[in-house]
């Protein structure tokens, strides 16, 4: 009886590390849900608010950001948005292998992030260089680009990419820049705005530096050239 009563106070003895083991993995699993759960809520739902966004909302005491559909922005926008920053967008499925390749061959760091990789970052991640943020947006990437349609991965990056300090989206940075609305930007203007993407703080749309004017000038040749080659056809109606 004594043996019995001592064998159950053994198996009921608290083990710390096996306690912190199965929490932690609960945790894991909780993340895991919560991601998948907003990756499918996200494919209806507008994102109602982000990392970065927030954390510059405090910084500045409020931002500028205006959600607009797919069709409140102007076609050759999301051209040339797609056209100079992954031209190939809609011929993989969230990684171009052949821009990583290019790029670890010749050492750069920017190049190779397409536009799927650049919505995860902005939307449920934080800004940074860093293993832990890497491997998540490689978790991430292909499940919304399973869940998602090319034309809704283009329309959520241009309403949570950054144009200039505290400006978020094409509708905010196209009142910003030029008075007007997403819908009504010409070819010139939306190449400028694809123009300062990689930069938004040091460049800028409507005082564009002669850098600036030459590569929204080989925006807009490559805006038209994935319009008629074809390459623009899934995130258009």
């Amino acid at each position: 009886m004594a043996r019995a009563r001592k064998s159950r106070k053994q198996a009921i003895r608290f083990r710390p590390v096996a306690f912190l083991r199965r929490w932690l993995l609960r945790a894991v699993l909780a993340v895991v849900v919560l991601l998948a759960g907003t990756v499918l809520l996200y494919r209806w739902v507008n994102p109602p608010v982000t990392i970065y966004t927030w954390q510059e909302g405090r910084r500045l005491g409020g931002i500028a950001q205006d959600w607009v559909p797919m069709a409140r922005i102007a076609p050759v926008m999301a051209r040339s948005a797609v056209a100079a920053e992954d031209a190939n967008f809609c011929l993989h499925w969230g990684f171009d292998m052949g821009a990583i390749r290019t790029a670890i061959a010749e050492g750069r760091g920017r190049g190779a992030s397409t536009l799927s990789q650049q919505v995860v970052k902005n939307v449920w991640l934080w800004h940074g260089r860093n293993w832990a943020r890497k491997a998540l947006e490689a978790m991430i990437t292909p499940v919304m680009e399973t869940v998602w349609p090319k034309r809704r991965i283009v329309e959520v990056y241009l309403n949570v990419a950054e144009f200039d300090t505290g400006v978020f989206g094409v509708e905010a940075a196209a009142r910003h820049y030029f008075g007007v609305s997403a819908a009504d930007l010409s070819a010139a203007q939306a190449a400028r705005l694809a123009a300062v993407l990689p930069d938004p703080r040091g460049r800028s749309a409507s005082r564009p530096s002669d850098a600036v004017r030459r590569r929204a000038a080989q925006i807009m040749d490559g805006a038209a050239t994935i319009a008629r080659d074809g390459r623009a056809a899934c995130f258009e109606d």
